[in-house]
């Protein structure tokens, strides 16, 4: 016989590690199927700079992982939104929403060391790992069989519902037969730690050019996370500048709202693409995070809206019952639909809006930027930065489980 589990959690990321987490007192087997080593983290655990959104900090506080954190998180108190060659900006402050903050910089790496000595608090999750997915098979007497395999070979294990939580290039969405929507933004974001002659004071600075947005994030260790757009043709030729030239591009691009530029980290470079699947669920079985929906980072919606879509699916799987039945998955599918085609309208629209050269979008451009100081404006897009579109789940509320 092979192991039987009420939930399959593929991929042991950020969102596939928050799901688990988030079913713990559930009274469900949960296990999690990981394709990294128990001594190591995932690749996506690295040197990013993660913007937690209002809502899921609440969450993530909730579960208990903010409170593993080894490294402060630095808050964003202030948005500051500009573009180059433009009239009229984008200003708002957490203080006039009687907010401490619109949510919180958390470097990947710190929180996926987060996140995993929070697993090891649960021994009720079992883990697979290192394991990798190898495909699905049919459904036998209510479980979906899965393939997968480690050193040992190829064996099966059987699962009421089988999460999909394993990423752009999917595996489980590739085995339930899921087409997908592409759009190549034809640009590549840089990352890096920056050294600044001010220190951080709240403020997110974001400004963009015709060639692509530039970031400043404050962190909680006094420096900045800065995440620079570049055109994809050119991206090695900028990964390439000593630091000196990086620095002085950085300073071109952003200004002196962070006084002069002093130091950089290592830079590493992450091609944008939109990846939309064109369904989240199959015959036992959801896809989860960017499984589901890989989405231009601008307004750093990606992460919050797939650990929304995990914590949804952990609300479901609370009253006792078959955790892959066809009605749980399309209550999940109505819960959230329309978070998710606001999130992917907001991030693609702004993408594609704030990178057109067009000279005749100039004006319109503008008159948008000013348009956002109107206070019923400022309120709708403070209310999805901050993660509450939408059916919010009860964590994201601050709401106790």
């Amino acid at each position: 016989m092979s192991e039987r589990h009420d939930v399959l959690i593929v991929g042991g990321g950020l969102v596939g590690a928050s799901l688990a987490i988030a079913l713990h007192g559930h009274g469900r087997d949960v296990a999690l199927l990981e394709a990294t080593a128990g001594d190591s983290l995932p690749a996506v655990f690295d040197q990013r700079n993660l913007s937690f959104a209002a809502a899921t900090v609440n969450a993530l506080t909730a579960l208990g992982v903010m409170q593993k954190l080894v490294s402060p998180p630095g808050p964003i108190t202030r948005i500051h939104v500009s573009r180059a060659g433009d009239f009229g900006r984008v200003q708002l402050a957490a203080a006039d929403y009687d907010r401490p903050y619109f949510g919180q910089v958390v470097v990947a790496r710190d929180f996926g060391n987060a996140l995993e000595a929070r697993l090891q608090e649960l021994p009720v999750v079992r883990r697979y790992r290192p394991m990798r997915f190898v495909g699905l098979g049919e459904v036998v007497d209510g479980y979906r069989q899965v393939r997968v395999a480690d050193a040992d070979g190829e064996r099966t294990l059987q699962a009421r519902l089988v999460v999909g939580a394993d990423g752009t290039r999917s595996g489980v969405r590739q085995a339930l037969g899921i087409a997908v929507d592409t759009h190549d933004f034809q640009q590549t974001l840089l990352v890096a730690r920056l050294r600044s002659q001010r220190a951080p004071d709240g403020t997110a600075w974001e400004r963009f050019t015709d060639n692509g947005p530039t970031a400043l994030l404050p962190r909680g260790d006094r420096h900045y996370g800065v995440v620079h757009g570049v055109p994809g043709d050119q991206a090695e030729a900028v990964l390439a500048l000593d630091d000196a030239a990086w620095l002085q591009r950085l300073q071109q691009a952003i200004g002196w709202r962070a006084g002069r530029l002093l130091g950089s980290g290592p830079r590493s470079a992450y091609p944008l693409r939109q990846v939309l699947a064109q369904d989240v669920v199959g015959q036992r079985a959801v896809l989860l995070g960017n499984a589901a929906q890989t989405i231009h980072p601008l307004g750093a919606q990606g992460f919050n809206l797939g650990l929304r879509d995990a914590l949804t699916l952990a609300e479901l799987l609370e009253p006792a019952g078959d955790a892959g039945a066809d009605a749980l998955l399309q209550a999940y599918v109505q819960r959230r639909a329309e978070d998710r085609r606001q999130t992917i309208a907001f991030s693609g629209g702004l993408a594609r809006l704030t990178s057109n050269a067009a000279p005749l979008l100039r004006p319109l451009r503008s008159l948008g930027l000013l348009a956002t100081q109107a206070p019923a404006v400022q309120s709708l897009l403070v209310g999805g930065a901050m993660g509450f579109r939408g059916d919010v789940p009860r964590l994201c509320r601050g709401v106790a489980a």
